[in-house]
């Protein structure tokens, strides 16, 4: 890939991420900062962002969203590539989330 094909798959994904926050924050504003782990202050800056603001936003070159995984614990069981795995599917994936979402409380 060349940089310019990463700068434009930056764009198409601030693009996208824009996009999809916005539309879940003005549908259901709670559920939106659980899944995407948003202050109440960037949710309120982003629920505003006029269509004009979000392309303007999104043609930077900096991706901005991160992953919010960031310990091996939690990478572990979505990958199920721990030590002591656990032959149900759903319940790693919902220990994982039981995982993210106590880190989004402590963060609150």
């Amino acid at each position: 890939m060349t940089t310019d094909q990463i700068v434009s798959e930056i764009h198409e994904a601030n693009l996208t991420y824009l996009m999809l926050a916005q539309n879940l924050i003005r549908s259901d504003r709670a559920e939106a900062l659980f899944r995407l782990g948003l202050s109440e202050e960037s949710a309120d800056l982003i629920s505003s962002l006029s269509p004009a603001q979000i392309l303007k936003i999104a043609s930077g070159n900096m991706l901005l969203c991160r992953f919010r995984v960031d310990d091996d614990i939690v990478w572990n069981l979505l990958t199920n590539h721990s030590t002591s795995k656990v032959n149900n599917d759903a319940t790693t994936r919902l220990h994982a989330s039981i995982l993210m979402s106590g880190r989004f409380a402590e963060a609150m």
